[in-house]
């Protein structure tokens, strides 16, 4: 006997997804503006028009929710498109410039994201795990931006490691973080700082090692 087959609506199908997506859009707005440790799947499920057994089921946990939140983001980022980019640049200049319009680009357009993981940290049992996912393939991007500074310039002192920690320290999400949330900048005044301040520091280090 030929077994039935399971009859799946694309309707349907499409009726789930937005509801997904509409649960991880207010999940996120909540972890951003309260904090994940002052939200409950019921606040989520109020924001999102749902119950909460329709949130467990979409979704998951809490928990559940930060995380599928943070793998979006990653996916969503673009860092292997911007990475092509920017190999292709001939100049440090450049692309330095590169590095700072596209962390740029990267912390403001998921900037509700950061902010639901900065406030997860302290109370979140796998934030650490969390937060290396969320920064691995940033990470990743910027030393490998290193690698390619010194391939453009030998001269550039010190090791590809040091210039990486050096772009992490400038580019990396603590910095705007720092600049824009705590101290109100506009996102144009700290990408013109940062830039201006990695290429300033940059060709410094290289008149003083030529001296």
């Amino acid at each position: 006997m030929t077994p039935k087959r399971t009859y799946v609506s694309p309707l349907r199908e499409q009726t789930a997804a937005h509801t997904r997506e509409v649960i991880l859009l207010r999940a996120t707005e909540l972890f951003a503006e309260r904090g994940y440790g002052r939200v409950a799947v019921a606040d989520i499920a109020a924001a999102a028009g749902v119950s909460p057994p329709t949130v467990f089921t979409s979704i998951g946990s809490k928990g559940a929710l930060l995380n599928r939140i943070v793998e979006d983001a990653v996916m969503a980022s673009g860092h292997e498109e911007s990475l092509r980019r920017l190999l292709v640049l001939q100049t440090p200049g450049k692309v330095l410039a590169a590095l700072a319009a596209d962390t740029r680009a990267g912390n403001e357009s998921q900037f509700a994201v950061h902010q639901a993981l900065h406030k997860a940290m302290p109370v979140y049992e796998d934030a650490d795990k969390l937060w290396e996912l969320a920064t691995g393939a940033y990470r990743e991007t910027l030393a490998a931006s290193a690698r390619h500074l010194h391939s453009l310039d030998p001269a550039l002192p010190g090791t590809t490691k040091g210039t990486a920690d050096l772009l992490w320290y400038w580019f990396g999400p603590a910095s705007w973080r720092t600049l824009v949330v705590e101290n109100g900048w506009s996102w144009r005044r700290a990408e013109k700082f940062l830039r201006e301040t990695a290429t300033t520091t940059l060709t410094h280090e290289l008149v003083r090692d030529s001296s």
